[in-house]
C-alpha cells in the first residue's frame, strides 16, 4: 500500500544519440474496445486507472486478489494486464508466472516496489513491463498502447523485415504467421519476445545498440531501462539457443550492444 498519490504526473526526458540506428515510426494502435484487466487490491489504484483508461478509448474491468484476476483472464480474456505484486493471496509475480503457463496477454507491473530485483523477478516471470507508484497516469496509458503495438505487430510481422520468413541455421521464423522454429520444433514466444525478435531479424548481421534496440521494441520512456534488454535477451536465448550460456544466434558486442546471425 502507499499514502503517495497513485497519479502523481511526472516527467521524463530522453537523450539522442546521432550515431544510432534508424528507428521505424511507432504507430499507436488505435484503442477502441481494447480490454484492460486490472488486479490490484487498493479501490484508489483501481478507481484512478479505470478512469483515466476508460476517458482514453478502453474497456476496463478489476479484480482484488490474485486468484480472482486469473479467474478473470480466463473468463474475460483481455488485451493487457495492468497487475500489483503485492496482493492479499498470491505474489503478483506468481500471478505472472502461472499466467504465462496458458496466456501470452501482455502483463505490465504496477507496483510500489522499485528495487530492481523486484523488476528482474517480474520481468524473468514473464512480465512485459514494470511502471513504480506513484505513477504518471499518462505514462500508463503509454505502456498501455506499447504492449498492445506489440500484439498487434504480429498482424503485420513481415512488414519491414527481409521477405515473410527469415532462416539463419536452425532458427526458423515464418513472420505472417508469427511463427518461430528451431531445428523443426515450435517456439512459443510472448508479444514483446517477438517483438524483439523481429527488430533484431529486420537487421541481422548487424550491432544494434542497446538504446537503439530499447527505443524500437518499447518506445523513448524506455530509452535508460537496461535491465528490460538483460532479461529479455536471456529469455530467449534459453528459448532459442541449444546451449544459452554459448548462443549462436542471439549474439552480445560487448560494450555496444546486439546482434542476430546473418541469414543463411
Amino acid at each position: 500500500m502507499n499514502d503517495s498519490d497513485p497519479t502523481r504526473d511526472i516527467t521524463q526526458s530522453t537523450s539522442h544519440d546521432a550515431n544510432a540506428q534508424p528507428v521505424p515510426p511507432q504507430p499507436q494502435p488505435p484503442t477502441g474496445g481494447a480490454r484492460v484487466l486490472v488486479i490490484d487490491d487498493e479501490p484508489e489504484i483501481q478507481r484512478a486507472v479505470g478512469a483515466r483508461l476508460t476517458g482514453e478509448g478502453f474497456v476496463v474491468a478489476g479484480a482484488p486478489t490474485g486468484t480472482e484476476g486469473l479467474e478473470q483472464v480466463a473468463r474475460w480474456r483481455p488485451d493487457v494486464i495492468i497487475l500489483d505484486l503485492t496482493l492479499p493471496d498470491i505474489d503478483g509475480v506468481e500471478v505472472c508466472r502461472r499466467l504465462r503457463t496458458w496466456s501470452a496477454t501482455p502483463v505490465i507491473v504496477l507496483s510500489v516496489r522499485d528495487n530492481d530485483d523486484d523488476k528482474v523477478a517480474a520481468l524473468e516471470a514473464g512480465a512485459d513491463d514494470y511502471l513504480t507508484k506513484p505513477f504518471s497516469s499518462r505514462e500508463l496509458v503509454a505502456r498501455v498502447r506499447v504492449a498492445l503495438r506489440h500484439v498487434a505487430g504480429a498482424g503485420d510481422a513481415g512488414q519491414g523485415a527481409a521477405g515473410a520468413r527469415f532462416e539463419t541455421g536452425g532458427l526458423a521464423i515464418d513472420f505472417a504467421r508469427r511463427r518461430v522454429t528451431v531445428d523443426g520444433a515450435e517456439v512459443h514466444l510472448t508479444p514483446t519476445e517477438f517483438e524483439m525478435l523481429k527488430y533484431l531479424a529486420r537487421y541481422a548481421g548487424k550491432v544494434i545498440t542497446r538504446r537503439t534496440l530499447l527505443l524500437g521494441v518499447w518506445g523513448p520512456q524506455y530509452a535508460t531501462e537496461d535491465h528490460y534488454l538483460h532479461v529479455f535477451v536471456g529469455q530467449l536465448r534459453r528459448k532459442l539457443e541449444p546451449n544459452p550460456s554459448r548462443p549462436i544466434y542471439l549474439l552480445t558486442e560487448p560494450g555496444v550492444g546486439y546482434r542476430l546471425r546473418s541469414p543463411a
